[in-house]
C-alpha cells in the first residue's frame, strides 16, 4: 500500500504548506486519544513532531515553494497523512473490527513512509538550499564563480542525488560532470562538499543503469583529480563496486572502473584492500581478456599493487605474470609501459618471480619491446626489467654475449635521457663483454665521461665510471679516449681539487685504467693535459688511488726519460 497520489500544488503555494501544517496538528491532537495500537501511535506521534518542526523551518524561506524537490516531497508528506488521518479514524471507532495484523501492518508502512520523508526533508534542509534570499532553483555557475556560490551548488546536486527522482539524479550527474570538465581543480571541493557515500551507492547494479554509468564517470573523475576525492572514494567503501562493474558491465564502463581503481591505488596504504575485494583475480582477468584500454588501467592497478608483498604472492597464484609478459607485445603503447613497469617491479622483487618471468619467455619479450619502443617510459621500465633479471647467470649471459644488445645499450648511453643512462650504464658495467664488443661500443665512452661530470641521479657518477674501467680494458679503447680532446679536458678538469662537483675517487680510477698498459702515448697526452699536478694534489690530499695513479704516470715519466737519456 502507498501513499494516495494528489495534485502535487493545486492550492497556492502557502496554502499548501498551511495544509500539512494543520493535518500534523490534527493528528497530534487526535492520537493522544487513541486507545488501541498505542505502542505503534506514540512512534508516528514523536515523527509527526519532527515533522511539524521541519515543516516550520521550512515555513521560514519565503522562496520553499521554488524548490523542484519541495514540489514532490510536499505532495507526498500530504497524501501520507491523509492516509494516516484514516488510519486515526478508524482505530479511533469502537465499532471497527478490521483484522488486527492487517492494521498493525497499515500503521508500520504509515510510519516508514514518514521516516522517508523525515529523512528526505533532513536532507534538504541540512544542504542549506532553503536558506538561501534568492530564489532556490540554482543555476550552473560559471568560470570564476564564488566559493560560496559552487558550495551550494555542489550541496544541492547531491541533495538532488540523495533524494530526487530518477530526472532530478540523472541532471544532478550531468551538472557534476559538466563542473568537472570546466575545472578540474574542483574535485577537492566536491569531495568536501558532496556526499561521496551516496555517489558510492550509485554505483551498485541495483542503481538505474543511467545514473549508475553518469556515477562511474564522476567517481572516475573525481579520484584522477584530486587526493582529497581519492581517500573519499575509497574510505567510502568505492572499490568493491568498482570492482563489480569491471567484472559485469559494458566495456566502456569497465574501462573507466579500472581507470578510477588504478588512481585509488596510486595510494600504497590502499593496496591491502585489494584482496579483500577480490581485485587481484579482476585485475588479472582484465588483462587477460579485455580491451586494449581495460588492459592498460588493470595493468597499471597492479604495477601499483604489486609492491606489497602479500598481493605479489596473490598475483603468482592467479597467474598473473605470463599475462602481463604477453602485454608486452600489445597493440597499446600504454598497456606495454604499464605492463613492463609491472615485470620491473616483479623481476627486483626476488628469485621466484625473477625465475617465472625467465621461463615464461619475459626476457625475449623485454628485448624485442627495447627495439621497438619509442617512449622513452617505456624503454626505462624494460632496462629495469632486464637489469633485475641480469643477476641470474643464464640471462647475464644471455645478454653479454649478444652484439645487438650491447650496441643498443650504448647508443642509449650516448642519446637516452639520464635515467635511461644510467640504467643502461649499470648494465655495461655488470655485464662480461667480449673484448670485440668492447671496441664495437668504444664511441659511448665520450657520454660516458660526461655522465661522470653529473651529481644526479645518485650513484650515476659510480656506474659512469664503472662501466668506462670496462671499456678501457681493451687497449685501443684507452688510446681512443685520450685522442678524444673534449674527453680528455672533461677526464682532467674532474680531476682539479677545486672541483667539488665530482668524487676525485672516479676520474682517478679511470686514469689508473688508462695507464694500466704503461702507454707512453697515453702518459704523454694525461701530463699535457695537466693530469700529473692534480694527481700529485689529490695524492697529497690521500684520496683513494691518487697515489697509484700517480705511480703509474711517474713511472712511465721515467721511463721515458731514461729512453731519451741514453
Amino acid at each position: 500500500m502507498s501513499p494516495v497520489a494528489v495534485d502535487p500544488l493545486s492550492a497556492q503555494p502557502p496554502e499548501f504548506l498551511d495544509k500539512i501544517n494543520g493535518l500534523l496538528s490534527q493528528l497530534l491532537v487526535c492520537s493522544l486519544s487513541i486507545k488501541s495500537f498505542t505502542v505503534r501511535w506514540q512512534v508516528i506521534r514523536s515523527k509527526l513532531a519532527y515533522l511539524k518542526s521541519s515543516i516550520s523551518e521550512i515555513s521560514v524561506s519565503s522562496h520553499w515553494f521554488e524548490n523542484p524537490l519541495l514540489q514532490t516531497l510536499l505532495p507526498d508528506l500530504h497524501a501520507t497523512l491523509l492516509r494516516l488521518e484514516t488510519l486515526a479514524d478508524r482505530c479511533s471507532d469502537p465499532c471497527f473490527n478490521v483484522g488486527k495484523l492487517l492494521m498493525q501492518s497499515d500503521l508500520d508502512m504509515a510510519a516508514g513512509w514518514l521516516t522517508k520523508l523525515i529523512d528526505d526533508l533532513d536532507i534538504l534542509l541540512r544542504s542549506g538550499v532553503l536558506r538561501q534570499s534568492t530564489a532556490i532553483v540554482l543555476s550552473q555557475p560559471g568560470p570564476g564563480s564564488r566559493k560560496e556560490d559552487l558550495v551550494l551548488f555542489i550541496r544541492d546536486l547531491f541533495t538532488r542525488l540523495q533524494i530526487g527522482t530518477m530526472a532530478f539524479k540523472k541532471k544532478a550527474m550531468e551538472s557534476l560532470i559538466k563542473l568537472l570538465s570546466d575545472d578540474k581543480k574542483l574535485a577537492s571541493l566536491i569531495s568536501m562538499e558532496g556526499n561521496m557515500s551516496c555517489l558510492v551507492q550509485l554505483l551498485d547494479q541495483n542503481v538505474h543503469s543511467s545514473v549508475r554509468d553518469q556515477a562511474v564517470a564522476v567517481v572516475s573523475n573525481l579520484v584522477c583529480y584530486s587526493d582529497q576525492s581519492r581517500r573519499s572514494v575509497f574510505e567510502e567503501g568505492g572499490l568493491g563496486p568498482l570492482f563489480r562493474i569491471m567484472e559485469s558491465s559494458s566495456m566502456h564502463l569497465k574501462e573507466k572502473a579500472a581507470v578510477a581503481v588504478e588512481a585509488i591505488t596510486t595510494d600504497v596504504d590502499n593496496a591491502w584492500a585489494i584482496s579483500a575485494y577480490g581485485g587481484v583475480s579482476v585485475l588479472t582477468a582484465a588483462c587477460r581478456t579485455g580491451s586494449l584500454t581495460l588492459q592498460a588501467y588493470a595493468a597499471g592497478a597492479i604495477k601499483n599493487i604489486a609492491v606489497v608483498e602479500e598481493i605479489r604472492v596473490a598475483l603468482l597464484e592467479e597467474g598473473a605474470i605470463p599475462v602481463l609478459i604477453n602485454l608486452l607485445i600489445s597493440e597499446s603503447a600504454l598497456a606495454q609501459e604499464k605492463s613492463a613497469n609491472c615485470i620491473s617491479i616483479l623481476a627486483s622483487s626476488g628469485e621466484h618471480c625473477r625465475d617465472i618471468i625467465i621461463q615464461e619467455k619475459g626476457l625475449q619479450r623485454l628485448l624485442q619491446l627495447l627495439q621497438q619502443s619509442s617512449s622513452s617510459d617505456t624503454v626505462e621500465h624494460v632496462l629495469r626489467a632486464i637489469l633485475s633479471l641480469s643477476v641470474s647467470e643464464s640471462v647475464s649471459k644471455s645478454l653479454s654475449s649478444s652484439t645487438t644488445f650491447i650496441i643498443q645499450i650504448a647508443e642509449l648511453i650516448k642519446h637516452g635521457n639520464k635515467l635511461i643512462q644510467h640504467i643502461s650504464a649499470s648494465l655495461l658495467s655488470t655485464l662480461s663483454i667480449s673484448d670485440g664488443n668492447k671496441k664495437a661500443i668504444a664511441n659511448c665512452m665520450g657520454a660516458l665521461v660526461n655522465m661522470m661530470e653529473s651529481s644526479k641521479p645518485n650513484s650515476l657518477q659510480e656506474v659512469a665510471a664503472q662501466a668506462m674501467v670496462s671499456l678501457l680494458t681493451v687497449k685501443c679503447n684507452r688510446k681512443d679516449l685520450v685522442k678524444d680532446e673534449k674527453s680528455l679536458v672533461g677526464l682532467v678538469e674532474m680531476l682539479d681539487p677545486k672541483l667539488e662537483l665530482v668524487s676525485k675517487k672516479f676520474p682517478v680510477a679511470i686514469v689508473a685504467a688508462i695507464m694500466t698498459g704503461g702507454s707512453h702515448s697515453c702518459r704523454k697526452r694525461l701530463v699535457k693535459a695537466g693530469a700529473y699536478g692534480h694527481l700529485k694534489s689529490l695524492s697529497e690530499m690521500d684520496v683513494p688511488g691518487a697515489k697509484k695513479a700517480l705511480q703509474k704516470l711517474s713511472v712511465n715519466r721515467l721511463k721515458s726519460i731514461f729512453r731519451i737519456r741514453t
